[in-house]
């Protein structure tokens, strides 16, 4: 007779169909873009979750997907190099930042994050960037990076300010995408610690995240076909209206 494990039981099935839902549409948009399965995990799951249950979701499929991602392309030791003082506050800052869970409202920290993912989808909707260069770098990516790791350790996003910075420095688009992929790793694995630290991740979360790694997974692959069949102009378009609209649900949520 198989061994059907309690909680697992005990989990609502709707939530179970949401989750895969949410995974297999987040690895969609990281297949086509390379980035975007934390985001679109944290807009969609904070809708039908508090926060911390949501950061909790993303952490095994988005390690294992951006474990990948950061070891492809062959530029690693390079990479490092020019993003040592940015990768090392963005990962270290986060628990710091994950104290907040804590003792600060949730509700709180969702309109932070509405007011983060909406400012991520203004920005990149408009095309703005920054163009950062060598003495400037001296001081903004340690001011991004701690930033960044503190942002992460409240919201669970990973991308205001750190991949504005990753683009701002002048990395080609090999460089960009495995430097995206070893902050999210990074910040991902500090995430979990965190949220350990501060008695916010159960059994049951992590089962239900490793549930979630397989539609991520498929996403991924779909979202590579897509990729090479649609305008990628076009796909970040609808990809960061939804996210502004989404980021303005979860802001006039948390307002209510």
């Amino acid at each position: 007779m198989p061994v059907t494990d309690p909680l697992m039981l005990s989990i609502d099935p709707l939530m179970l169909l949401i989750i895969s839902l949410t995974f297999m549409l987040a690895g969609m948009v990281k297949g086509v873009t390379g980035m975007g399965l934390p985001t679109v995990t944290l807009a969609i799951l904070t809708v039908v979750s508090d926060l911390p249950t949501a950061m909790a979701l993303l952490l095994i499929p988005s390690f294992c997907t951006n474990l990948w991602q950061a070891c492809r392309g062959g530029e690693m030791g390079n990479i490092v190099r020019r993003c040592r003082a940015f990768l090392l506050p963005a990962t270290l800052l986060i628990p710091l930042g994950g104290v907040s869970l804590s003792f600060i409202d949730t509700s709180y920290l969702s309109l932070l994050l509405g007011v983060v993912l909406i400012s991520y989808a203004v920005i990149s909707l408009f095309g703005l960037t920054l163009v950062i260069g060598g003495e400037r770098r001296g001081w903004a990516g340690p001011l991004c990076g701690a930033v960044n790791g503190i942002l992460t350790g409240m919201t669970g996003s990973f991308v205001v300010p750190g991949v504005i910075y990753l683009q701002g420095i002048g990395l080609n688009r090999t460089q960009l995408i495995q430097a995206m992929g070893m902050l999210f790793t990074l910040s991902t694995l500090a995430l979990g610690i965190s949220l350990s630290g501060n008695a916010l991740l159960s059994e049951q979360q992590m089962m239900l995240s490793a549930w979630g790694l397989v539609p991520a997974i498929a996403g991924m692959l779909i979202g590579q076909r897509i990729r090479n069949r649609l305008s990628e102009s076009l796909f970040r378009s609808v990809f960061f209206t939804s996210l502004l609209l989404l980021g303005g649900y979860i802001l006039v949520s948390a307002l209510i």
